[in-house]
């Protein structure tokens, strides 16, 4: 009977291979955790700190640094993290060096609503709470606050937040009404009437245009009120 040596050769390559990755599963297995880092992608302004993270990681899982990494759940510590209402998303990863990271995406405030509850609207028109560790640098909202108004209200910051002109100087956004909001800037102290949030670019930049024949001519000081709620007008009221 002919021996067929290639076959056995295969063979017996295979039971290594086998036999080496089984081993190398093994000693990964048997390696702990020598370090975590927790890292915030983006915006410096920490709504949520390293320790505060890392606090509600070792809540959950207890400490992690020597824990095995057989017994890591990896998607379970993202969760964890992302139902922080801080934070937008995570990302929790082993490295080569036994080093575990989570990578934090914090929620964005675009403005913040003073009134009976006090919380931020975020970039995405949801309801985000004040943190204790950082204060935003946000228009403030007040007035009359409803599911509609925060609606347009939203759009109006995401307009605003697209213009560097309006997003350095408006610094305030009132509520009169539904379909009724009032604008205050940085330096100036009149208040600009914008109505609605209909046709918000032809409104801004026609306010844009008003602002700097004003400014040229140094008179924005003679104005208290500025309106923006006629079609392709600029209406002002003189102090």
């Amino acid at each position: 009977m002919r021996v067929n040596w290639n076959y056995i050769k295969l063979m017996a390559l295979l039971v290594v291979i086998t036999g080496l990755y089984a081993f190398s599963n093994h000693r990964s297995g048997q390696k702990t955790v020598n370090d975590f880092n927790i890292e915030f992608v983006g915006d410096h302004n920490l709504y949520i700190t390293q320790a505060m993270v890392n606090k509600l990681l070792i809540q959950k899982f207890g400490p992690l640094v020597n824990e095995s990494k057989e017994k890591l759940d990896l998607n379970t510590m993202e969760k964890v993290v992302e139902a922080n209402e801080m934070v937008k998303s995570a990302q929790v990863y082993l490295a080569v060096n036994g080093g575990l990271t989570s990578k934090i995406v914090q929620r964005k405030p675009i403005g913040r609503i003073e009134g009976e509850s006090k919380f931020y609207l975020d970039d995405d028109g949801k309801r985000m709470p004040l943190s204790t560790s950082h204060s935003a640098r946000v228009p403030i909202i007040t007035g009359k606050v409803t599911g509609k108004s925060l609606e347009d209200v939203y759009e109006i910051l995401k307009y605003i937040n697209k213009d560097d002109f309006l997003r350095k100087n408006v610094i305030g956004i009132h509520i009169a009404s539904e379909e009724k909001y009032q604008l205050r800037f940085r330096m100036e102290q009149f208040v600009v009437n914008l109505g609605g949030v209909d046709n918000l670019e032809e409104k801004f930049n026609n306010f844009k245009a008003f602002y700097t024949k004003a400014n040229k001519d140094e008179t924005l000081e003679q104005y208290n009120i500025v309106s923006l709620e006629f079609n392709n007008q600029v209406v002002c009221t003189k102090i």
